[in-house]
């Protein structure tokens, strides 16, 4: 395996996602979600999928103390694949009795999710929203006429994937229809998901696309219900805005193991055959150690091989658990699609 991989996985909400960027704001809601600074377009943060990842192999593995801020309650965090994984900090002492602290950074770089399919409602029915540099920059190949050159230099003009000549609006936007394109997913993300929108996709300027993204995010209003009246308390209402369902997204983090002694069962059912002298590079690991981290990959059934593989299990239950805010009221679930696409160094 290269010691730096990149993996793409392209994600969909399955239900609104709203991670808030804290505090009130002024504008249209109360709560607003993150957005890219330069071009104003939603996403979800790195670090916020990070830490949901990280919780939830935690409680896959049955160590919740490997999710935590620091790992004095982890009893062997050389050979715990979450540790391993995420990073890890544990105090402790030598053998002279003088206290050291043992710290480790993880080895996968999870960077911000990028939007990438947005749904819109048009008298067409639904739509999907992207532009051709979104699309290509993942790894998706758009076909076009040659007759789409001069309507692709006009800001207003829309390019469907179905045939279409009149004005179709997005929301409260009419737009022209400059042309018809064709786009294919990549091998890995074919699949029912993309059979459904693919031919209701909507591609539109880079200038466009955050004014039609921004003008049709799911907006809802709350209030705080006072419990000795049941009514609304005075002053609670607010408001909130999300992604909608069937937002697509596309995610990358980068494997960096530069350890290269993550725990595998296979590497750990080899400990007792290694020589003393291979036994020193794998640091910190010992006999207890590996007994425990062996009898749990046995016991509940996993097939870490990798830090990658750590990261999925812990990406998938997004799918249950979901992401950000307002998880018990609805919100949150993300789902992956298709199988990553590896890209090796």
């Amino acid at each position: 395996m290269a010691i730096f991989e990149r993996h793409r996985y392209l994600l969909m909400t399955l239900d609104p996602v709203h991670i808030g960027t804290g505090g009130y704001r002024l504008g249209r809601v109360d709560n607003s979600i993150v957005r890219e600074p330069g071009t104003r377009v939603p996403k979800i943060p790195g670090t916020a999928l990070h830490g949901a990842a990280r919780s939830y192999a935690s409680r896959l593995y049955e160590d919740l103390a490997a999710a935590g801020k620091d790992h004095e309650n982890v009893t062997y965090p050389a050979t715990n694949p979450v540790c391993y994984t995420f990073g890890y900090t544990k105090g402790g002492e030598t053998e002279a009795g003088e206290e050291k602290t043992e710290t480790y950074s993880g080895v996968i770089n999870v960077f911000d999710a990028q939007l990438l399919l947005f749904p819109v409602h048009s008298m067409y029915g639904p739509v999907w929203v992207s532009t051709r540099q979104r699309l290509k920059g993942v790894g998706f190949t758009v076909d076009e006429s040659p007759n789409n050159a001069e309507s692709s230099q006009d800001i207003g003009a829309c390019f469907l994937s179905w045939s279409r000549t009149d004005p179709l609006n997005l929301g409260w936007l009419m737009l022209t229809v400059g042309g018809q394109v064709t786009v294919t997913a990549p091998d890995a993300w074919q699949g029912e998901c993309w059979d459904t929108v693919k031919e209701r996709l909507i591609l539109v300027s880079e200038a466009l696309f955050s004014q039609v993204v921004n003008s049709n995010l799911e907006v809802r209003t709350s209030v705080s219900i006072d419990p000795w009246r049941g009514a609304a308390a005075e002053g609670a209402l607010f408001t909130y805005e999300a992604l909608p369902r069937s937002t697509f997204l596309t995610l990358e983090i980068v494997v960096d193991d530069y350890r290269q002694t993550f725990p595998s069962p296979a590497l750990l059912r080899h400990w007792s055959t290694l020589t003393e002298e291979d036994k020193k590079t794998l640091k910190s690991w010992d006999n207890d150690g590996v007994a425990e981290a062996s009898r749990k990959f046995e016991a509940l059934g996993l097939a870490w091989e990798g830090p990658a593989h750590v990261f999925r299990a812990g990406l998938e239950m997004l799918a249950w658990l979901g992401v950000g805010g307002m998880g018990t009221r609805g919100f949150g679930r993300l789902a992956l699609v298709g199988d990553s696409i590896i890209s090796p160094s």
